[in-house]
């Protein structure tokens, strides 16, 4: 008897420390990956004595312990002589709308020009660069073709290589890192929503698209660029990784940024896909939706980050995705769902719109034919393996 009870005993033991230390090393695990901010002592010498200009949003930060300084008020403490500050979509403070258009302006902490390349121009000019000696780009991206943190990389990678001016990216980690999938970007559907022909999903930290752009000249420059990675520590392309800023104002938390790749498509249609609610890229509904098929509905408001959402005002019917499992994949599934419970089919589509936004015209021709998913998915494949014999040339990490 005693010595079935010990063996129980040391059985609920083990089970309780084998708990404990997942646990531990899950929270480890997460604590271990350093974001290359934050390595300032790999940096610091690069830029001394240097005229700087830096490509930055509310996530460039250092972090520290439970809370975080921004690379703007770290550099400037170490006295490094930053020049000029470059704000992509959504601008320096990240709160701007989607495709809003945003001005030039001084930053009212620090006294420093900001330059958008979301306003006049998306590419830096030779004058905005004339008095730099280095650039830096630290942007936390989120891996998605048309997110266009991307294309602003690859502007002003060509703008540097232009003007003879070195670049240092400091690299983050891609929450939807650890899959490759989607329809890959034809080149004559080529935009700011897509400049090279890469999938929907490429797996690639902006560190290692940036040396990828560069290896496979992809630049649309004849001059070649002084380019150097600042590497991430402790990540992997498995690793789980949390946003603690939004990357921008309609990605709130985990949930919108692992939808994002499938809910994203419906931007290219007349279907809200969470804009003007609290749950963003969670949510997806329209008043032309069946209401007799979807249960659920919401009514979209303007709100900060969406001055202007669709089906503003209007009841919509659709789904609640804020608690489902976020695949590990590109989803059609809500997105022909949708088309195929859409009362009125020839409004569903904005076909230039949903185009840039595929990189193809055949996903909305392949859903409006009908096919299913399996079929759709198959025809990704080969351009898919293209791709990936390219992409791990250009990994950094396992």
């Amino acid at each position: 008897m005693n010595t079935v009870l010990n063996y129980l005993k040391n059985k609920v033991l083990y089970l309780v420390l084998a708990l404990l230390m997942s646990f531990i090393g899950s929270v480890y695990a997460q604590q271990e990956i350093l974001v290359a901010a934050n390595k300032t002592q790999s940096y610091l010498p690069l830029l001394k004595e240097k005229k700087i200009g830096l490509v930055v949003n509310a996530t460039s930060v250092i972090f520290k312990d439970d809370t975080y300084i921004h690379l703007v008020d770290s550099l400037l403490a170490h006295r490094v002589n930053i020049k000029t500050i470059f704000s992509p979509e959504h601008g320096f403070r990240t709160d701007a709308d989607a495709g809003e258009k945003i001005q030039d302006e001084i930053d009212s902490k620090t006294g420093l020009p900001i330059v958008s390349l979301y306003g006049k121009n998306r590419k830096p000019t030779s004058e905005q660069l004339e008095d730099l000696d280095l650039v830096v780009f630290d942007i936390q991206d989120v891996g998605v073709r048309f997110y266009t943190y991307i294309a602003t990389l690859q502007l002003v990678m060509e703008a540097c290589a232009e003007n003879n001016i070195p670049l240092i990216v400091f690299d983050r980690p891609n929450p939807n890192g650890s899959y490759i999938d989607g329809p890959v970007l034809e080149k004559k559907h080529s935009s700011f929503l897509g400049l090279n022909e890469i999938p929907l999903v490429y797996g690639m930290t902006i560190g290692e698209y940036a040396n990828m752009l560069k290896g496979e000249k992809w630049l649309r420059v004849d001059s070649d660029l002084d380019l150097r990675i600042i590497p991430l520590e402790g990540y992997t392309h498995q690793s789980s990784y949390h946003i603690p800023i939004k990357p921008s104002p309609n990605l709130p938390n985990d949930q919108s940024i692992g939808l994002y790749p499938s809910l994203g498509l419906f931007e290219g249609t007349n279907v809200n896909a969470g804009r003007g609610t609290p749950y963003q890229f969670s949510r997806f509904g329209a008043s032309f939706l069946d209401n007799t098929y979807f249960d659920f509905s919401y009514t979209p408001h303007p709100n900060k980050g969406s001055k202007y959402p669709k089906e503003d005002g209007k009841l919509c019917y659709g789904r609640d995705l804020s608690t489902v499992e976020i695949p590990n994949k590109v989803s059609l599934k809500w997105l022909m769902e949708a088309y195929e419970n859409s009362i009125d089919k020839n409004a569903f589509f904005i076909t230039s719109g949903f185009t840039r936004h595929a990189g193809t015209e055949l996903l909305q021709q392949q859903i409006e034919k009908g096919l299913t998913e399996d079929q759709i998915r198959m025809s990704w494949q080969k351009d898919i393996n293209i791709f990936k014999s390219i992409r791990k040339k250009y990994l950094l990490y396992p």
